[in-house]
């Protein structure tokens, strides 16, 4: 028999320590901005590396995580939460119906077509923002692109593909499907709730940042809803990243806005 408020638990404690870690991470996953510019250009012509370390930076803010620390960091926290939740459902025999996990070639091909639809959208909403200067921040997929072949193949084909499954997994699967089952409740309003949280989750993106992750959350979870698939929502999930990573990074298109 399933023991829902176990799972229940489990789950909220995941969601708080992921937003408590988002947040914390959020002030040192950071790239220099027009402060930072304007502190080394009143640095004495003279000086070096060494004087950079001594003076202080404007608004006593950390200087940029590393590339390579930050997938890191991605990996290990969003590997460990899955884990956990997945071991939680084990334990706490959640079904499997309960969070829409199956596989199908239908599913498959749902979410590539969901997500190749939701990536046009996302492009064309970011392209408008950035016209009227309400682009999100891209400091964090900046700072998370690789400049290597290899670091490419690792951000495409494990970071990203983890970061979708684990956020598709708590924030769709557990907090709507699982918690609809389980507690009888509205799987809209479970999808409002899991996407304001999925929206606070992305802070470091800025303010226009939470909000378009927040209604792209809503999409998805609309999309779970109605589908009733993880499948669907991973795959979609993940072609947005990474269409947004290989055309803002790896092919420029955004410089050709900022003209």
């Amino acid at each position: 028999m399933t023991d829902w408020a176990a799972f229940a638990g489990i789950a909220t404690a995941v969601t708080l320590l992921l937003l408590v870690l988002a947040r914390v991470s959020a002030g040192y996953a950071r790239l220099p901005t027009r402060d930072d510019v304007e502190w080394l250009s009143a640095l004495p012509d003279d000086a070096d590396h060494l004087d950079t370390t001594d003076a202080p930076r404007p608004r006593d803010q950390p200087a940029a995580m590393s590339t390579g620390l930050l997938l890191a960091n991605v990996a290990f926290s969003h590997g460990l939460f899955l884990v956990v939740l997945v071991g939680g459902a084990l334990v706490t025999q959640v079904p499997a119906e309960a969070l829409g996990i199956s596989v199908s070639t239908r599913e498959l091909a749902l979410g590539v077509g969901f997500g190749v639809l939701l990536s046009l959208v996302n492009t064309g909403a970011g392209a408008v923002a950035h016209r009227f200067g309400y682009a999100p921040s891209a400091d964090l997929r900046s700072l998370m692109s690789p400049s290597s072949a290899s670091g490419w193949v690792l951000l495409l084909g494990v970071i990203l593909p983890l970061v979708a499954v684990f956020e598709e997994f708590l924030f769709r699967a557990v907090l709507v499907g699982a918690f609809a089952t389980g507690f009888a409740l509205s799987p809209w309003l479970l999808a409002a709730v899991s996407s304001v949280l999925f929206a606070l989750g992305h802070g470091a993106q800025g303010t226009a940042g939470v909000v378009v992750t927040g209604s792209l959350g809503l999409v998805l979870a609309a999309g779970y809803v109605l589908t009733g698939s993880l499948l669907v929502v991973v795959v979609a999930h993940y072609l947005v990243n990474a269409l947004e990573f290989v055309v803002y990074e790896g092919l420029g298109v955004e410089f050709a806005w900022q003209g």
